[in-house]
C-alpha cells in the first residue's frame, strides 16, 4: 500500500477497481485497512492482509511526513514480501514510500530494491525500468555519484546478464543490449577518462563470449534516442541518473520498477508519495496500473 499518508493507498484502490485488470491475478492488498476507507473510495471485493502498526488513527492525515508512517510502509513491504518466500502470492508490486519518512523511523534505508534484497538473502539485486517504450538496467542505483563512478567489471557483467534473462522473461527471445558508458562520449578514446576502456569494454566482451548480443560501450547522450526508436531492446546505465533521466522523460506514466537478482518477482510504479495531492482523489493510477500488469505477466511467464 506505500506510505498510508501518501497517494499509496488511493492508486491501489482506482487500480483495483479497474474491470481489465481485476480477472489478471488473485489480489491482496498488504496495508492498513483503516486508511483504506479513509481515502472515501469504494474498496473492491478483494483480500486485505491488514497490517495496523500503531493502535490508533487519532492525528493521522493525508500528505503528512511522519516516521510512524515511514514504518508503517516497511511494514507493509516486509509483510508482502514474507508472503512471496513463503509461495503465499507469486509476486509483489509495491506503491510508493518515501525513504525521509522511513529513515525518521530510525532505519537505515535506500529505497525498495536494496530493502527487499536484505530480506531475501540477496547480495546482487539491481533495478530494471521497462516501459513500452523501452528498458534500462542500472549498474548502481541509490549511491553517491562519486561511488557510482568508481566502476567494477564484474559487476557490469552481472548487470548486462540479469537485464539480458529480465528481457527474455518478459518475451524477447534474443535480446539487444546496448552498453553505456561512463564519461562524455563514452571517453572519446580516453580523451575524457579511461574508465569505460579499463572496466566496460571488458564487461561487454565477456557478455558476448557467454552468447549475449550486446553493444558499446556508447555515449550516453545519444544511445537511448536510438533505442527508443528500436535499435536496442535494452539500455544498461551506469548509474542512476543516466538511466532514470530519459526513462522518466519518455514514459513517466507508464514506468515499471522491476527489482532483478532476488528470488521473488517484485515491482513497482515508478513515482513518489505525491504527499501534495495525497487523500484528495487527484492521483494518477496509470503506473500502479501498469506495475500490476507486468507482475501478473511475469508470474505466468
Amino acid at each position: 500500500m506505500g506510505d498510508p499518508s501518501g497517494i499509496g493507498p488511493e492508486i491501489v484502490i482506482k487500480a483495483l477497481s479497474d474491470p481489465e485488470l481485476a480477472p489478471l491475478a488473485k489480489w491482496v492488498v498488504v496495508g492498513d485497512s483503516r486508511i483504506l476507507k479513509l481515502t472515501g473510495l469504494e474498496l473492491p471485493d478483494v483480500s486485505i492482509r491488514d497490517v495496523q502498526s500503531w493502535p490508533s488513527l487519532d492525528g493521522f492525515s493525508f500528505g503528512k511526513l511522519d516516521a510512524r508512517y515511514g514504518q508503517a510502509a516497511v511494514d507493509y513491504v516486509r509483510v508482502a514480501t514474507e508472503m512471496c518466500l513463503a509461495k503465499e502470492a507469486h509476486a509483489m508490486v509495491t506503491a510508493p514510500l518515501n525513504k525521509e519518512a522511513v529513515t525518521l523511523s530510525g532505519r537505515s534505508f535506500s529505497g525498495h530494491t536494496e530493502y527487499i534484497a536484505e530480506l531475501c538473502g540477496a547480495t546482487d539485486s539491481r533495478m530494471l525500468l521497462a516501459s513500452r517504450v523501452l528498458s534500462t538496467v542500472h549498474v548502481s542505483t541509490h549511491v553517491p555519484l562519486r561511488r557510482a563512478c568508481e566502476l567494477d567489471t564484474a559487476r557490469i557483467l552481472r548487470t548486462i546478464e540479469l537485464g539480458n534473462e529480465a528481457m527474455k522473461l518478459l518475451g524477447i527471445e534474443r535480446p539487444r543490449v546496448a552498453v553505456c558508458g561512463l564519461n562524455p562520449h563514452a571517453g572519446e578514446h580516453g580523451l575524457f577518462g579511461n574508465e569505460d576502456a579499463r572496466f566496460i569494454a571488458p564487461a561487454i566482451e565477456q557478455a558476448k563470449q557467454k552468447g549475449i548480443d550486446c553493444s558499446g560501450p556508447l555515449a550516453g547522450d545519444t544511445i537511448f534516442l536510438q533505442a527508443s526508436r528500436g535499435a536496442y531492446d535494452l539500455v544498461v546505465a551506469m548509474y542512476h541518473d543516466q538511466g532514470h533521466i530519459p526513462m522518466k522523460l519518455l514514459d513517466f506514466a507508464g514506468t515499471v520498477n522491476i527489482s532483478l537478482g532476488i528470488p521473488i518477482i517484485r515491482t513497482s510504479v515508478d513515482h513518489g508519495t505525491a504527499f501534495d495531492i495525497a487523500g484528495k482523489n487527484k492521483a494518477d493510477a496509470h503506473s500502479m496500473k501498469q506495475a500490476m500488469r507486468m507482475a501478473a505477466r511475469m508470474a505466468t511467464a
